[in-house]
């Protein structure tokens, strides 16, 4: 799993839930700059953060990564 993979997949998930960064960065308690920044493949994200981002998409941890 590339970094650009990762940061699409995530972009995705939140696309396909109909959700702004800004709603998926509360779901999750990160900010909104920092989202843009995964999105964007700048900021990788720590294991807890992927943790926090797969609850707030509702899908498993895995599935960002696939």
């Amino acid at each position: 799993m590339t970094l650009k993979r990762m940061s699409m997949q995530i972009r995705q998930l939140r696309e396909k839930r109909d959700m702004t960064q800004t709603e998926l960065a509360k779901a999750a308690g990160i900010t909104r700059i920092y989202v843009a920044k995964i999105e964007a493949g700048e900021k990788i994200p720590s294991i807890p953060i992927l943790l926090k981002l797969a609850k707030a998409l509702k899908v498993k941890a895995g599935e960002l990564l696939d």
